[in-house]
């Protein structure tokens, strides 16, 4: 990417002020309410036709369910069982897009260990389902990106997951998805958008619509904003509004008054677990990916597992120097913002696994918990595992687009589905030209993601330092490298959290968008999940560093930490809890930093 583009990307303190200057001024052709993937996804969308395009999320980029996902792109492969053929050959398209061309440098294949505990009729089933999931995705194709599937014997399956229970497995299928930095992927795609013009504004919550005239025929022509920056109120006018909110699409409909959107959105709680990597034994695969290149991370040959439960699936995935166990299913109706897993949730998980596993995990093993909501379609079964995965697309009301359901891996094409139907009034735009658009970070990966050893010598850093940071930025590592050749402190590992450089910290202020401790602890870095701390051994010194570019004063500093101290002790607190009700009421003992300013 040149350089005057990749400058455009930076979500700098005085880009969002300017950004903000731009919005209050004049009319966009799209305005996007809503920073999670679909969100950031249509923003860029429209932005990659030539349309002028705001973008608003009331907290941070991805803060919602798009940072607490299973961490995979995947075609769905249980979904093969509802007959979802055209959506789980959807999904794998984009799998393909985005392991390719997308974001390779966040997005890689990984194996997957499917274990047989019943006698030949399962390997037959089974088998069938995974050879119909790679015809779907074009796996015979030569540019597929991930490998097609391979029957294993218990003998090779054991030697491949040495963890597995002798007795409880009869043989595997080994069959690949992918894996992605869900929140740094929706940052990317943030970055890109701005980098094609789009006016990017977080801590911006949309408190109204604006409708030209009255009933229910009255067009939406923009929406009030309160910035949870400074308290302030401010108007933003559009041609037409998209609202990709999610498991918040209800609010929205609200805002219309007697005109009610079409659709109905449910929200199923979803809890994973993150355990140390020598916790479980996984064993390494020793196959090459196709012939794809996947970064040379700990994770390249490292199978995951997909288990069947009673309600659902579980999958134990290789994440960095850790493994994630999830998900739970569950229904949610309570708060949104923050939804908590109980201890309920945590036996659940541990059990489901250890059914499987020779050497169960324990409670005690946890070094982090997170629970995310999926925005689900509703239906007439009651069960969330029944609802449908699809999306809609529906104009409640002229000059607004909802966009709601659908998963993860569709976000793009969810995306353009709304631009489309947004559009739809306006002369002359363009189809969506992002399915071969590359993000921010990816533009060069092929030249950088073996690069370092080179990199490491240059800089002066551990080799293993700068091939983490090849996984998280791709090819604008070298901004980050840059802070920290330009100041030697900035190349210093943070506290607690060894794997992080404090150069990341200052990065993710001044191009990354970072307002608050808990952007960086949680979404920038997995330090909030992947340190038996939680961050909290980090804060002070994070806290310290984001201080010094954004210019907090003493008292401001001291708040930002004792605000991410009580949430995580809140979460805590959630996770002895033996409901959804009382672990809620334990996670909203600690305020969200970002003060309503309504």
């Amino acid at each position: 990417m040149e350089r005057g583009t990749t400058d455009r990307t930076l979500l700098s303190p005085a880009r969002r002020r300017a950004d903000r200057d731009r919005l209050t001024s004049g009319v966009v052709d799209v305005l996007v309410i809503g920073g999670g993937v679909t969100g950031a996804g249509a923003a860029l969308d429209a932005a990659s036709r030539g349309l002028s395009v705001g973008l608003l999320e009331a907290r941070d980029w991805a803060a919602g369910t798009s940072s607490r996902s299973s961490k995979l792109i995947h075609g769905g492969l249980r979904y093969l069982e509802q007959l979802a053929f055209p959506l789980v050959h959807e999904a794998l398209q984009e799998r393909s897009r985005l392991v390719t061309t997308i974001a390779p440098h966040l997005v890689r294949p990984l194996p997957f260990l499917l274990p047989l505990t019943a006698p030949v009729w399962q390997r037959a089933y089974y088998g069938a389902g995974v050879a119909l999931y790679d015809v779907l995705g074009a796996a015979l194709t030569a540019d597929r990106g991930v490998p097609a599937h391979r029957h294993l014997s218990r003998r090779a399956a054991l030697a491949e997951f040495p963890g597995l229970r002798r007795d409880a497995v009869r043989g595997a299928i080994r069959y690949w998805d992918a894996q992605v930095d869900d929140a740094r992927h929706t940052l990317a795609v943030v970055r890109t958008a701005a980098g094609l013009g789009a006016a990017c504004l977080s801590s911006a919550r949309v408190t109204g619509l604006l409708r030209e005239g009255d009933g229910e025929d009255a067009p939406v022509v923009g929406v009030r904003v309160a910035d949870l920056t400074d308290g302030s109120s401010y108007v933003v006018r559009a041609r037409s509004v998209i609202a990709a909110t999610g498991v918040w699409s209800d609010d929205v409909g609200e805002m219309l008054g007697d005109t009610a959107p079409s659709l109905r959105v449910r929200a199923s709680k979803g809890v994973h677990l993150v355990v140390p990597r020598e916790a479980i034994d996984g064993g390494q695969f020793a196959g090459a990916a196709g012939g794809v290149a996947t970064g040379g991370g700990p994770d390249e040959h490292r199978p995951g597992l997909i288990l069947r439960t009673p309600t659902s699936v579980l999958f134990v995935i290789p994440w960095g120097e850790q493994w994630i166990v999830g998900t739970t299913d569950t229904p949610w109706v309570l708060d949104r913002d923050h939804p908590a897993a109980s201890s309920q949730d945590i036996a659940y998980l541990l059990d489901q696994v250890n059914r499987v596993l020779a050497r169960p995990l324990t409670a005690d093993q946890i070094v982090g918990v997170y629970a995310g909501l999926r925005p689900l379609l509703a239906g007439e079964a009651d069960q969330t595992s029944r609802l449908s995965r699809e999306h809609a697309v529906v104009t409640p009301a002229p000059g607004l687009v909802l966009v709601a359901g659908g998963k993860y891996t569709t976000y793009r094409v969810m995306a353009a589905d709304a631009v489309d139907a947004a559009t739809a009034g306006l002369p002359g735009v363009a189809p969506s030209r992002t399915a071969d658009l590359p993000l921010v970070g990816a533009h060069r990966w092929a030249a950088v993601r073996d690069a370092a050893p080179d990199l490491a010598a240059a800089a002066g850093l551990p080799e293993e330092t700068v091939a983490r940071l090849l996984q998280r930025h791709g090819d604008q590592v070298g901004a980050v490298l840059a802070l920290a050749a330009g100041d030697p402190a900035l190349a210093r590992p943070l506290p607690g959290a060894p794997a992080h450089l404090a150069a990341e910290v200052v990065h993710a202020v001044t191009a990354e968008g970072a307002l608050h401790l808990d952007d960086v602890l949680t979404r920038r870095t997995r330090v909030s999940i992947s340190t038996p701390h939680r961050g909290t051994e980090s804060a002070p010194a994070v806290a310290d560093l984001m201080a010094s570019v954004l210019g907090w004063d003493a008292e401001r500093t001291e708040r930002e930490v004792a605000h991410y101290e009580a949430r995580v002790a809140a979460e805590r607190e959630s996770q002895r809890m033996p409901d959804d009700r009382t672990a809620d009421a334990a996670r909203l003992g600690a305020k969200d930093v970002r003060a309503a300013a309504v």
